[in-house]
């Protein structure tokens, strides 16, 4: 047993012990698949505060020799799987965590060590657990000690680096940059050394960079933000795994869903901030918990950049429109980027963002990552006439919820004229998304529905409460008409009837534009149900 070489399982262990944990060993089923096939290199990208150095702490423990894990395997979910025992505990296991390597070096000052560091630190191991093999002073990096071991005995190796991508990330030398690819190069590029790596498994925040590093890992398969295959509910909080949270810790899955969920990894399957997830369950209070764990001036900085469309993109995801992007031709290098496809690709791979491959689309996910947009955009001159709409959102809900239709016009002109100026009100989609803006602050209080079917056609905005004692809300737009006729519209199309389990007030809301004056026009009735 070692640190690095055949560790024990006291890293899981103490995951395992935590007061809330989620089962997620089905993921070595997958792992498992892959062992002895030309897909067991693996790179794992995902979100920080997603679970990846926990799931790599659960790999390790279960298919090192360094420990005998059965009786913890055995009551899990793979404890169910068909032979579930024939890779538990029979690899030699290296893992590596390069952030925490990282660190250490630049604290001193040595970054330039790193590499060596590392080489040094595991080859040592190797001489401490095969004493009968004579390792020679050319066997001194991680490569050669794999293969002289495979040689010898025979046996094969399970290679796990977390962060992995951390000097991608990270302003290093040119120097050092080229120590680390070379070797990545040893480990993963040689093909005499692959037969000898029966599953090598590394995490990062990004997929393989596309030049540089992609050509010393080319052998990768990526399971990413942006396409996580089978992988997409086993790293993060599935819906069923967080209603059972909820349910066990007796908080609201709606409020739960609303605050942490959002990310779609597949057609199929969604999973929720686990980390969030976790710290609201454990303190029975919903919030942000991802200032604590995230890095704000990354937001900040990109959002900052001056890319054609960028500014009305990031308006039209604030008052909850996806927006179309590009993610393939991102090149997964922070140095090289180059336009607002690129921007929000990598927002997507830190959780800023999130994806649909089904509509190419990306979106601000839920209510804890939009409270980070607004915090960025307040420090950005840019957006300044955007944080005024979001300020005055909360009087434009108390006006509508009081009847005080002249103030709503004029909250609507302000909005218009304002901030969505670039955009054209000819474009119904346009016209929508500017109100959705205008009514930022309802988000605190409603779930906010674009285009709610109702049997008889689709109401342009439905705001249905989630706190007590507020009314629901029908919102229709008309363009160059009256108010009156949005008014009519909703009665004539009973786009109330798909509220009608809803008791209590409901405010109809009828909203028109006129293209020559620039000005609004609104009418609301009350309906007491």
């Amino acid at each position: 047993m070692g640190i690095y070489l055949n560790p024990n399982a006291e890293a899981f262990k103490m995951d395992k012990n935590t007061d809330i944990y989620v089962d997620k060993s089905l993921v070595l089923t997958e792992l498992n698949k892959l062992l002895g096939t030309r897909q067991n290199f693996v790179c794992m990208s995902r979100a920080r505060r997603f679970g990846k150095s926990m799931v790599g702490n659960m790999i390790s423990a279960y298919y090192s020799k360094g420990c005998d894990t059965k009786e913890i395997f055995s009551k899990m979910k793979i404890g169910d799987v068909p032979g579930y025992e024939d890779n538990l505990n029979k690899f030699n296991v290296i893992k590596l965590d390069l952030n925490g390597w990282f660190a250490n070096t630049r604290k001193k000052n040595e970054e330039d060590k790193l590499i060596s560091y590392i080489d040094k630190s595991v080859t040592e191991e190797f001489q401490e657990q095969f004493e009968d093999i004579d390792f020679s002073e050319m066997d001194n990096s991680i490569d050669k000690c794999i293969l002289k071991v495979y040689k010898k005995k025979g046996e094969k190796f399970i290679v796990i680096i977390d962060e992995y991508d951390v000097l991608v990330r990270e302003k290093v030398s040119d120097d050092l940059f080229q120590k680390y690819l070379d070797f990545l190069n040893g480990l993963f590029k040689d093909a005499t050394l692959r037969p000898a790596i029966a599953l090598a498994y590394i995490t990062g925040i990004l997929p393989i960079v596309r030049d540089k590093v992609q050509s010393k890992l080319n052998e990768f398969t990526e399971y990413s933000m942006v396409d996580a295959q089978q992988f997409a509910g086993l790293i993060g909080f599935t819906h069923e795994e967080v209603e059972d949270l909820c349910n066990t810790h007796g908080i609201d899955k709606e409020e739960c869903s609303r605050w942490y969920d959002g990310y779609k990894l597949s057609e199929s399957v969604g999973v929720f901030n686990p980390l969030s997830v976790v710290n609201a369950a454990r303190r029975k209070e919903f919030g942000s918990y991802w200032s604590a764990t995230s890095t704000f001036e990354v937001l900040k900085d990109y959002i900052s950049m001056n890319f054609d469309g960028i500014r009305e993109d990031i308006i039209s995801m604030m008052s909850g429109t996806p927006v179309p992007v590009k993610v393939k031709d991102f090149r997964n290098k922070l140095d090289d980027i180059t336009n607002k496809d690129n921007v929000f690709t990598y927002l997507i791979h830190l959780g800023y963002l999130s994806y649909d491959r089904k509509t190419k689309t990306c979106k601000i996910p839920n209510e804890e990552v939009r409270e980070e947009w607004v915090s960025a955009i307040d420090y950005d001159d840019n957006y300044v006439k955007v944080i005024e709409i979001v300020n005055a959102s909360r009087k434009l809900l108390d006006d509508t919820i009081n009847g005080n239709e002249v103030a709503v016009a004029k909250a609507l002109d302000a909005a218009h004229t304002e901030v969505t100026s670039n955009l054209t009100y000819n474009d119904e989609h346009c016209f929508q998304s500017a109100i959705c803006l205008a009514y930022f602050y309802a988000n605190t209080r409603y779930t906010l529905v674009k285009e709610l079917p109702t049997g008889k056609g689709y109401a342009d905005l439905a705001l249905i409460p989630f706190l007590p004692n507020i009314p629901a809300m029908v919102i229709e737009l008309k363009h160059n008409k009256s108010p009156e006729t949005a008014l009519q519209q909703i009665k004539d199309k009973q786009y109330d009837e798909v509220l009608k389990h809803y008791r209590g007030d409901m405010l109809f809301v009828g909203i028109n534009y006129d293209e020559k004056t620039k000005k609004h026009e609104c009418k609301i009735e009350k309906l007491v149900l």
